[in-house]
């Protein structure tokens, strides 16, 4: 994913696309923008990554906690997993570690759940948080890690908190499975709509003109996101290079569509059976909160306004600051300082 001065690129374009990942021969690889878009790009990527990761890891846990499923059959749902629309590295690799023995013995359950992290997810919540983009699940993603570090108190809460009285399924399983993978494809697809709405900001920003459909691509061959629905990505952008939102195109519209029963189901079951599902349940709600017209922030604006006199603006006056005096008390002074 370079970046830089356009002029430089032909200097070294043949050395970086001869060593890259190919895919149909094709260079995964192509000069992204200027002034650090490279680096973004890349940067987001990671963030996606970690979204994936902890997405696959709720999947695991719920076919493992609540269908009781021993770790052999999880290794061969995920194999056939990988050979739907889920078709990816990560799916992939978690098939073969769900199936690796050490001495005869599985070696996953003796990795401490604890996990480690080098920032580059965090940078990528850091920057949504800036550009006020909300990239909920990427930046749940983060913080799973770090409640996942808190093992010594979670040893001990683990004692002393309850959670439900039940916490197996009793539906039919079969049908279950199915509902997770298709919650954990609709889940991966919130990820990276909430990706490249990062990516057009920060393009908006910095004055970039990033080709999406082409960063999808690169992310083809030799990325840890790898997956079959870049194409899909591209394709969407190839079709409308205006397009707002992959969740808009009809190709995204119609998947989520077919997921939400299952995804709803699960997320339900999730919470219902005490099985922690940060990234799922945060990716339903931010779908939930995008297809609404109307949210809840007018109440937050006129407690705003109540507390700050920071003001609001009304439906019928777009543009136009307005305060009341909510008390009949003070006057109508609208803050400038105090900022909430």
């Amino acid at each position: 994913m370079p970046g830089g001065d356009i002029e430089a690129w032909p200097h070294v374009k043949d050395i970086f696309q001869g060593i890259a990942a190919k895919v149909n021969g094709e260079p995964c690889c192509d000069w992204v923008g200027d002034d650090g878009a490279g680096h973004f790009v890349k940067m987001v990527h990671n963030g996606i990554e970690y979204g994936d990761m902890q997405l696959i890891c709720e999947a695991y846990d719920i076919l493992k906690t609540t269908l009781g499923m021993d770790q052999e059959e999880i290794a061969k749902v995920f194999t056939e997993w990988n050979k739907s629309e889920l078709d990816s590295f990560l799916i992939e690799i978690t098939a073969d570690i769900l199936a690796y023995k050490e001495n005869g013995e599985f070696l996953l359950p003796k990795i401490k759940d604890s996990a480690g992290q080098k920032g580059t997810g965090k940078w990528t919540a850091i920057e949504s948080l800036d550009y006020g983009i909300p990239l909920t699940l990427i930046g749940e993603s983060v913080f799973a890690r770090c409640l996942s570090s808190l093992k010594d108190e979670r040893i001990k809460a683990s004692k002393i908190l309850k959670g439900p009285a039940f916490t197996k399924y009793s539906g039919d399983k079969t049908k279950f499975i199915e509902s997770v993978r298709l919650a954990l494809y609709a889940s991966k697809i919130i990820s990276y709509a909430q990706g490249f709405m990062l990516l057009k900001e920060a393009a908006t920003q910095f004055k970039w003109n990033l080709n999406y459909g082409a960063c999808a691509m690169m992310w083809r061959g030799g990325c840890i996101i790898r997956s079959k629905f870049l194409g899909n990505i591209r394709e969407a952008f190839e079709k409308n290079k205006q397009l707002e939102n992959l969740l808009l195109d009809d190709f995204f519209t119609g998947e989520i569509h077919k997921c939400q029963d299952a995804w709803r189901e699960v997320v339900a079951n999730g919470c219902l059976l005490g099985v922690p599902m940060p990234c799922f349940s945060t990716a339903l709600s931010f779908y939930d909160g995008y297809r609404s017209e109307t949210v809840p922030a007018n109440l937050i604006q006129a407690q705003r306004d109540y507390f700050g006199a920071h003001t609001y603006q009304l439906l019928s006056e777009p543009g136009k600051n307005v305060h009341s005096n909510w008390t009949g008390r003070g006057g109508n002074v609208s803050s400038t300082a105090y900022q909430v």
